[in-house]
């Protein structure tokens, strides 16, 4: 296998099952822009560089064809779908107008231990972004704002907004990191947790406008 062939992914142990945790690694490299759109990747190959058979990552590319983040094709592997400007913009809008009204209905002093609960994964994500760790950055970013949102209480929701966070891959990623700048994106998430906690919902629905927005600049620099 040629080396420039050769993906940065992490071995895979026994916790989850081998299916979940094969996809949980490539929907991560999918995210972070690592596996490129219009690239076809062959499930015998991914499966070597993770040590084990096809079926599991064949299995979990399945799913995430379900979720639209890559399609077969016959003979060969699986593709990833490309993302228009269109698509994108898209994709912010409607992450815009779920959680900017959710995340800013939940700011209350009241629940101030609850959001210092979150701070933890907060300070992770600046931690990973120091580190240029863009896997780790990616996992922590998507379980603060899981997590966050699951205060709102409507499961729906939030398997909504996950969706649309995983079909949103942030292809210029990288680059950022490269350019020491991944950091001011990953401390909004500790700012917006001193917003809550302060129960200032005006600067709450502010920063979650602006974080979001931040996301989409990311893409449009790639």
């Amino acid at each position: 296998m040629a080396a420039e062939d050769r993906l940065d992914l992490p071995m895979v142990g026994e916790r989850q099952s081998l299916r979940e945790q094969v996809a949980h690694a490539l929907r991560a490299a999918l995210i972070t822009g690592e596996m490129r759109p219009g690239v076809v990747y062959s499930a015998p190959v991914l499966a070597a560089q993770f040590g084990v058979s096809a079926t599991p990552v064949r299995e979990a590319m399945l799913d995430l064809a379900k979720e639209g983040l890559v399609e077969a094709v016959r003979n060969k592997g699986f593709r990833v779908t490309e993302l228009s400007d269109r698509d994108l913009d898209e994709l912010t809008e409607i992450r815009q107008l779920i959680e900017v009204p959710t995340v800013a209905r939940l700011a209350d002093s009241s629940r101030a231990e609850e959001f210092e609960r979150l701070r933890p994964i907060a300070e992770e994500i600046v931690s990973a972004s120091e580190r240029g760790d863009l896997l780790a950055y990616v996992d922590a970013d998507l379980r603060f704002h899981v997590e966050l949102l699951s205060l709102c209480g409507n499961a729906h929701l939030v398997s909504v907004v996950r969706d649309l966070r995983n079909r949103a891959r942030l292809y210029g990623l990288s680059q950022l990191s490269e350019r020491g700048t991944l950091g001011g994106s990953a401390r909004e998430h500790l700012e917006l947790l001193d917003a809550l906690s302060r129960g200032d919902s005006e600067a709450v629905g502010t920063l979650m406008a602006e974080h979001i927005g931040h996301v989409r600049g990311i893409w449009a620099e790639h």
